[in-house]
């Protein structure tokens, strides 16, 4: 059974969406984050609300420590209140060409929808909006991009928690490889001193000219380099700093540091071992490794 995941736990990937009006204006927030080594804020707004992004990204910087944030605004007017207006100046002159051209037999003269039709004759004039009507809506776009970073926020919490159950799993399949190790390694002693005991007793009986101080000692060498027992304690010790990590806020670089360490002490363990059983359980430990940290690094 897995221990109760914590609440604080995040991970770096999710969604949030959040819409308002405020007047004539309509618009929609939509908020993304993916895995980053650090905090990377990016705002995709329309032309003319630039000004908006020196209020986002401290936002943003408020609730997340890690991860590439990408919010995008889109907006749309309510045109009801604007009005047309023709602009006489290139109409006068679509109307000069079009009498030359059709003078000429080049084509028939131009008809008043065609005129109109024609790009820049016909004008949108939007109603003129006073600095108080503005500030008000940029108040409420912001206000807005508050409840969308919300909202990333408790769906990285949501994947957060997915992702620890999975990480606590990955951990007790890591210490029972550990165990199924130590197990293998202790037998392995047990045989390797059988082993060589008889092995120095066949010596001394063949060439009894030999020490048997220093055979011995060249086995002891032996058990000395091929002995994997700081390996596993150090491996036992990490298992256990990354299960207290869990109950950190924001454990993801740290984890990430402790599987690299991990990793490396299954390396060892397999490079010192001459046992065909506790090799393949070092190599199932490293599989198993590999995958816990590509969830960790998927935690802030």
């Amino acid at each position: 059974m897995t221990k109760p995941v914590p609440p604080e736990i995040s991970s770096m990937t999710g969604f949030g969406r959040a819409t308002g009006q405020e007047g004539a204006y309509r618009w929609t927030w939509e908020v993304r984050s993916v895995n980053g080594r650090g905090l990377d804020v990016r705002c995709r707004v329309p032309q003319g609300f630039e000004v908006l992004e020196a209020s986002i990204k401290p936002l943003a910087a408020q609730r997340f420590d890690r991860g590439n944030i990408n919010l995008s605004l889109t907006v749309q007017r309510d045109h009801g209140s604007d009005t047309l207006r023709v602009n006489e100046a290139v109409l006068k002159q679509l109307i000069a060409v079009s009498e030359r051209l059709s003078a000429a037999g080049r084509f028939s003269p131009v008809t008043v929808d065609g005129l109109f039709s024609a790009r820049g004759v016909i004008e949108i004039a939007e109603a003129a909006e006073d600095d108080q009507v503005l500030a008000r809506r940029d108040a409420a776009i912001v206000a807005t991009a508050t409840a969308a970073l919300d909202g990333l926020l408790q769906s990285r919490r949501r994947e957060g928690e997915k992702l620890g159950r999975v990480i606590q799993d990955l951990l007790a399949e890591i210490g029972q490889r550990i165990t199924a190790a130590s197990t293998l390694a202790e037998q392995r002693r047990t045989t390797w001193r059988e082993r060589f005991s008889s092995q120095v007793d066949a010596l001394l009986t063949d060439r009894p000219d030999l020490s048997e101080e220093r055979l011995n000692q060249e086995v002891a060498l032996l058990m000395v380099k091929g002995d994997v027992s700081e390996e596993l304690a150090r491996l036992t010790a990490h298992v256990t700093a990354v299960g207290e990590l869990m109950a950190a806020k924001a454990p993801g670089r740290k984890l990430d540091f402790l599987c690299q360490e991990l990793n490396r002490e299954a390396n060892t363990l397999c490079s010192k071992s001459s046992d065909v059983a506790l090799t393949a359980v070092g190599v199932d430990l490293k599989v198993a490794i590999d995958r816990l940290r590509e969830q960790v690094q998927n935690l802030e």
